[in-house]
């Protein structure tokens, strides 16, 4: 079995004096991923914010490639990558000048080169230098999820509804790229209330 690169070792989160989950225990490795399922309000958004490193267990530990998060900040935004719900995109900004602040300040700088090629990827080619306010849901999503082409080196990607706002065709292409960084040992954890057109997950968890 290979060595687990994510752990949460009896993790509790409560938010607003709920508790959304208890003691919860899993292992990834490299290779591996997980789906979160639940109905809203269960607490999936709040488990991969915690597995990011952007809320705190309320007990427990989350622990990468065997120390724990909390001891290894740095290192652990550079090798994760947090796509929430939200494209978390500036309006006012195009979407070549998006993507290449978001990559600088998840700590892998891109050239414009690299961020122009990375939006024509994700289908997004004459739209470089169109103010994200004017993009449709789905173009905006394809910009936030053109970050996957330029954060390879993150071996953990956590993807909150990626597919959502998405044609068929830019499905395709997002299971091919979530397909390739499985393949090269990355590991992945995602939530999604539709089907994912990925082989079967490792794992999943019902919240």
């Amino acid at each position: 079995m290979n060595t687990p690169g994510l752990v949460l070792d009896s993790v509790t989160c409560s938010r607003g004096g709920r508790t959304l989950f208890d003691r919860l225990d899993l292992q990834l490795a490299p290779g591996q991923w997980l789906q979160v399922q639940g109905a809203n309000g269960a607490g999936k958004t709040s488990l991969l914010r915690l597995i990011s490193g952007l809320l705190p267990p309320s007990a427990g530990e989350v622990r990468w490639r065997g120390e724990p998060v909390a001891t290894q900040r740095d290192r652990w935004c550079r090798e994760r990558l947090y796509l929430g719900h939200e494209a978390a995109l500036k309006d006012d900004l195009d979407p070549l000048e998006n993507l290449q602040v978001a990559s600088l300040l998840a700590g892998w700088p891109a050239s414009r080169a690299q961020a122009r090629a990375a939006l024509a990827d994700a289908g997004l080619r004459g739209c470089e230098r169109t103010p994200v306010r004017r993009l449709s849901q789905g173009q905006r999503r394809r910009c936030g999820l053109a970050r996957l082409l330029l954060s390879r080196s993150a071996p953990l990607w956590v993807l909150d509804e990626p597919f959502n706002a998405l044609d068929a065709d830019a499905c395709a292409w997002l299971a091919e790229r979530l397909q390739d960084h499985l393949q090269r040992g990355g590991l992945l954890v995602l939530t999604s209330h539709q089907s994912v057109p990925l082989p079967p997950p490792e794992q999943e968890l019902q919240l």
